[in-house]
């Protein structure tokens, strides 16, 4: 959460909205938020909606719908865009999702041209 704390410039810059979102609690959020001196807002899968819809849940440890460490690009209408999975001691490419979302901000500002349907 550092790391995206640390760039969350970066990301607002390449028009990204970074949110962290976990199946803590939103109390648990507000610990970290205020231990970790977080910018970016957190959101609490309490419920395990987000896991089971994005398609990343899993069994660890004796607990079910626990989440694979993993990032979306989501565009603005909703769409999943890219996503990445990593292992469990895995960190994320910040560089790699910057690259991913800035891509895809400038393929919405300079769409390629469709052929003629006439």
């Amino acid at each position: 959460m550092e790391l995206l704390r640390d760039r969350s410039q970066d990301f607002e810059g390449a028009g990204v909205l970074a949110v962290g979102i976990s199946r803590d609690s939103p109390w648990t959020h507000i610990a970290w938020s205020q231990a970790l001196d977080l910018t970016v807002p957190l959101l609490s899968d309490w419920n395990a909606e987000a896991v089971r819809g994005f398609g990343i849940s899993r069994d660890y440890r004796g607990m079910s719908d626990v989440a694979r460490r993993s990032a979306f690009l989501v565009g603005t209408n909703g769409t999943v865009r890219g996503a990445w999975a990593y292992e469990d001691g895995d960190v994320p490419d910040m560089d790699e999702l910057l690259t991913a979302a800035r891509g895809l901000r400038d393929s919405a500002r300079h769409p390629e041209p469709r052929g003629d349907s006439a």
